[in-house]
């Protein structure tokens, strides 16, 4: 294995619920073995990511309720394509060489679940997008 792709594999944390089995499918594989991990690992820089988001669009994000604030964060991220570009990128150069061989072979499924997971993060981390722990 080549050395950046060893130094990638032991910097991402371990998640024991992402269970692996043989009778999953290889997207699913895909997404448990490394989605997961990545995301984990950029967890604080995708929230960072993300309230510069909000201030670039006018902190309009915090005049919002809970339910409202959820929605947009699922628009952000599903519907802003320059933003959802961005998060790509800093999920996909997370991965191995051999693990972008398998990501480019049917990308599009792969996005969508990985636009999902991230989705989910930022919504679980709601309270970290709270205006006074903004910069």
């Amino acid at each position: 294995m080549d050395p950046r792709d060893t130094k990638l594999m032991e910097l991402r944390p371990e998640i024991p619920s992402a269970r692996i089995s043989e009778n999953m499918s290889s997207d699913e594989r895909f997404q448990n073995e490394t989605l997961r991990p990545v995301i984990k690992l950029q967890d604080s820089l995708l929230v960072a990511v993300f309230r510069n988001y909000i201030a670039k669009h006018k902190n309009t994000f915090y005049d919002l309720n809970l339910d409202r604030r959820l929605a947009y964060i699922e628009n952000s991220v599903q519907k802003d394509i320059k933003f959802r570009n961005s998060l790509k990128g800093i999920i996909i150069g997370q991965f191995s060489l051999k693990e972008y061989e398998g990501y480019i072979k049917n990308s599009s499924a792969l996005n969508k679940r990985m636009m999902n997971i991230v989705k989910e993060r930022l919504q679980s981390n709601i309270q970290l997008l709270e205006r006074d722990l903004a910069y």
